[in-house]
């Protein structure tokens, strides 16, 4: 099964200071043969994928980045986020989810639900779903506040001792205390985070609810994240995720509503390392708890996990 990480396995102290900066000072031409492969290299987009064939080469999770997962409260962010992380999974990069908002029991049995593409997964599944992703997918045993020195920590311990390349923190106010109006506090907060994924090559996934709005009938933008408004300009990407409400208002009235029309939008605002920003429709599937690229009766099949595994 998933393995969790508790405070107790974890030498804090060893993983609160930051790596010295003397080697990140070299010679231009270190990074020629990079510079000419991003001219002239026509190779598959470099980072790892989301689960839909319409991100494909659009949105990629390079090493080393920080995205900004963002959204109202009830939109699917968490659950985009997590059928994420099993695509993820599948190709065989490591994760960490820090959900301090849920219970890691609640957090696995979302994901298994996704993965069997069931409402109800079976037992047999449950413990394959375990025993396949095994350590490859691995729970933060931590739920409220956490110190944001003590997260930074964690960060830097499952980059370096458990080889981690995707951690989720769900959601950024859980740490330290951090008041919606400390913009200091945050912006020092996320310069942390921003330097460690840096330093160590591990993407970090961030969880920030949008601002409150006037209705819930148009999709938030990046500007309306709670907190500080740099908090937008110091990641690399934002992704935002918004469900139509009126939609869905319109179908559990019994009223007409346009069938053609997604149940919601994955937003890409921002793509620091790369050349697209734009708008992919989703469609909601209820019994697995997906987001699928068309209106389906059927799931998607994420749980495909290559034969050396089973």
């Amino acid at each position: 099964m998933a393995e969790f990480i508790i405070d107790d396995d974890i030498d804090f102290d060893a993983y609160m200071q930051a790596t010295e900066s003397d080697h990140r000072v070299v010679s231009a031409d270190t990074f020629i043969d990079e510079v000419i492969d991003y001219f002239h290299n026509e190779e598959a987009p470099k980072g790892a994928a989301m689960p839909w064939q319409k991100t494909a080469n659009v949105i990629r999770f390079r090493q080393g980045e920080v995205t900004l997962w963002t959204g109202m409260n009830g939109h699917g962010k968490s659950l985009v986020l997590g059928q994420t992380c099993v695509s993820l999974v599948m190709q065989k990069e490591r994760v960490c989810m820090a959900s301090l908002e849920m219970k890691p029991k609640v957090t696995l049995a979302r994901i298994c639900r996704q993965a069997s593409m069931e409402r109800k997964p079976s037992i047999e599944f449950i413990r394959t779903f375990g025993e396949v992703t095994g350590s490859w997918m691995l729970l933060y045993d931590q739920q409220g506040t956490v110190q944001a020195d003590k997260m930074i920590a964690l960060m830097r311990y499952c980059a370096v001792k458990r080889e981690v390349k995707h951690f989720v923190l769900d959601s950024f106010m859980k740490c330290g205390g951090i008041a919606d109006d400390d913009y200091t506090r945050q912006k020092f907060f996320l310069d942390q985070i921003c330097s460690v994924a840096r330093d160590s090559g591990m993407h970090i996934h961030i969880v920030a609810h949008s601002r409150k709005a006037k209705d819930e009938l148009s999709p938030p933008g990046k500007m309306d994240v709670k907190g500080s408004g740099s908090i937008t300009d110091q990641v690399d990407n934002v992704l935002t995720v918004w469900r139509n409400k009126s939609k869905e208002r319109a179908r559990d009235e019994g009223k007409a509503y346009d069938e053609s029309e997604p149940d919601a939008l994955l937003i890409c605002d921002k793509q620091r390392n790369g050349e697209w920003e734009g708008r992919i429709p989703l469609w909601f599937h209820p019994d697995s708890q997906q987001f699928l690229e068309q209106d389906s009766a059927h799931a998607m099949d994420l749980f495909r996990p290559p034969v050396t595994w089973i």
